[in-house]
């Protein structure tokens, strides 16, 4: 697909790399941690795009983190959050979290409930510089704010107003599509990287299901339509540090 001099590929959610450990069932749409693969790193400044179910009661236990901007948003259930700066919260459905790493923090994250589980999707962007100042946001959103809209849930690009700033010239947004086609353009230089977390959707002639993404090149205009929850990021390149 092409749209004047960008492009878009599709990666299916079979073509993810999966991990069932008991307690996480885990997709990995880039590299990371036991999967590997050199061609596939990141996409732009998208560095990390997990999506993750994790049983009741369990999670990942308190681990270090630095130079990255981390932001989670909970599909289903219920999340827990604890971290060396003090925070404490849980985020529920619809809602978003964010952690600027920075120079340096610890943090846990848990399924606050011991009896359903959680479904996320966690999102890694590479920061602008290294060595900033470690931040946490936390933010509920209802359905009606992204009800057939781009909801911009976290930004650091110019213009962009969302309550959670980024370290990074990137912004991300969520929709719930209900039969109402919504655009966005993505600039030269830039990329996208539109996921479908639930539901099915088309974009550019390509039907789209649960965990289908697909990967923009600027400039590019994107039209997406169906009944879906969708995230999408608009990033600029990987920076060099």
């Amino acid at each position: 697909m092409r749209t004047s001099a960008g492009s878009a590929s599709l990666q299916r959610a079979n073509a993810r790399a999966f991990f069932d450990l008991g307690w996480l069932q885990t997709y990995h749409s880039f590299s990371f941690a036991d999967y590997y693969d050199p061609s596939n790193l990141n996409w732009g400044a998208l560095r990390v795009f997990n999506d993750d179910v994790i049983a009741p009661g369990k999670g990942f236990g308190t681990h270090p983190h630095r130079d990255m901007e981390i932001l989670t948003y909970v599909l289903e259930g219920e999340l827990e959050h604890k971290d060396s700066m003090g925070n404490h919260g849980v985020v529920r459905a619809g809602g978003v979290q964010y952690v600027s790493a920075g120079t340096g923090i610890t943090h846990s994250e848990y399924n606050h409930s011991p009896e359903k589980p959680v479904h996320l999707v966690q999102m890694w962007v590479v920061p602008r510089a290294n060595g900033l100042e470690p931040k946490y946001g936390q933010v509920d959103y209802t359905v009606e704010a992204r009800r057939n809209r781009w909801l911009p849930i976290a930004s650091g690009q110019s213009g962009i107003a969302a309550s959670i700033a980024l370290w990074q010239d990137a912004s991300a947004y969520v929709a719930r599509l209900e039969a109402h086609p919504l655009a966005h353009h993505i600039e030269a230089g830039r990329f996208g990287f539109l996921f479908v977390a639930s539901g099915e959707a088309e974009a550019d002639g390509e039907r789209l299901e649960p965990g289908d993404a697909l990967r923009i090149t600027g400039p590019y205009d994107l039209t997406a339509s169906g009944e879906a929850e969708l995230v999408l990021w608009d990033v600029p390149p990987a920076p060099s540090h």
